[in-house]
């Protein structure tokens, strides 16, 4: 969380890049950053959005970031039960537009790892994401969204709830369920959880981390796109498209006790409002801010280095068979580059961290 500073007994509020100041958060922020905090709305009271994408991981799950080589899903609420992708950041999602197809045929936007979220049904992929963890019986697994808001209602925040959306809010717990997903989606477009705070945001980069860089900007930006939109703060790092670069199964994963992962997993072509072929094994591409912090890498979490990541872009020599072989991206796996130059990369991957205090 970022550290707000007085000075001449005034808060100072900044929203540059590389800022040291804490821009206040507003009612709805606030509120989203208590239904994010909020492990009671879990079944067991033992899990919330935070549980699985927390400050300390760059917004994703801290647990698989610590062990990468035998962690790679998120643990339940039931304690046992474990999804089949690896959780990735919530950070800079809310930047990702409705799920659209592009006259190239490519498609753009959505959320989760397939899409499926699309935006469509609440105008914001991001709210309609929110939706999902609390009634998931692999992951927050409460009966309904009448308990989801019950709980709320019985919270310590009840009252900021009713203050942002009115004292009847309650009465339609639909209506409620919806307004809590966009005040959560509102606090992860917060400065707290999406700051543009890193060293490449201040220009405070190494040599080695402006080679880097280049060799980003020569072989990375198709998919990573360094765009920076009208009114962005900085370059997202991603197109928010979808690719399948040739992922192998993630074979330990296929041991973990109480994991739904069964490969092949078809990504956005799987998806019910697709069922395309022509996407199968398309995955979401991350963003590659706070990237270094994240670990494991991938949609199954198979790859547990960045290293290993970028090296697998670099050549897929040597790695297993895709998890899915239709549809595989010419983008990567032929860059060749040697092995200062992926070190190279990997520097420059580590200065899109976002600065102490932020993450």
């Amino acid at each position: 969380m970022k550290k707000a500073f007085v000075c001449s007994m005034f808060a100072v509020v900044s929203l540059s890049a590389g800022s040291l100041f804490a821009a206040p958060l507003s009612n709805m922020e606030k509120l989203g950053k208590h239904l994010y905090q909020n492990k009671d709305l879990s079944l067991n009271s033992t899990q919330s959005c935070a549980t699985c994408h927390h400050q300390t991981a760059g917004f994703a799950d801290p647990k698989n970031a610590r062990d990468p080589y035998n962690s790679f899903v998120s643990l339940g609420d039931d304690g046992f039960s474990k999804g089949g992708r690896n959780a990735p950041t919530a950070a800079y999602c809310g930047f990702s537009p409705i799920l659209h197809q592009a006259a190239s045929g490519e498609w753009f936007g959505g959320m989760f790892w397939d899409g499926r979220k699309t935006g469509e049904v609440l105008g914001d992929p991001l709210a309609e994401q929110a939706q999902g963890p609390p009634l998931n019986p692999v992951e927050m697994n409460m009966p309904d969204l009448e308990a989801v808001i019950d709980r709320i209602e019985m919270s310590n925040y009840a009252n900021l709830f009713m203050n942002v959306f009115g004292s009847d809010v309650f009465t339609d717990p639909a209506t409620a369920y919806d307004l809590m997903a966009k005040a959560i989606a509102a606090y992860e477009r917060s400065v707290e959880i999406s700051p543009f705070s890193s060293r490449y945001d201040r220009n405070e980069l190494s040599g080695r981390e402006r080679r880097g860089l280049r060799l980003v900007e020569q072989n990375c930006i198709q998919c990573h796109s360094m765009d920076q939109p009208a009114g962005d703060p900085g370059p997202l790092f991603t197109s928010y498209g979808y690719a399948n670069i040739g992922v192998p199964v993630n074979e330990a994963l296929l041991d973990v006790p109480g994991t739904v992962y069964a490969p092949p997993d078809r990504g956005l072509g799987g998806i019910d409002s697709l069922n395309d072929e022509s996407q199968w094994g398309k995955f979401k591409i991350p963003t590659l801010r706070n990237i270094a912090v994240t670990a494991p890498y991938s949609h199954n979490g198979v790859f547990p280095t960045l290293l290993d990541m970028v090296s697998f872009h670099n050549s897929r020599d040597g790695w297993p068979a895709p998890e899915v072989g239709e549809n595989i991206s010419a983008l990567v796996g032929n860059m060749g580059l040697n092995g200062d130059e992926l070190d190279d990369i990997v520097a420059f991957l580590h200065a899109l961290t976002d600065q102490a205090g932020n993450i």
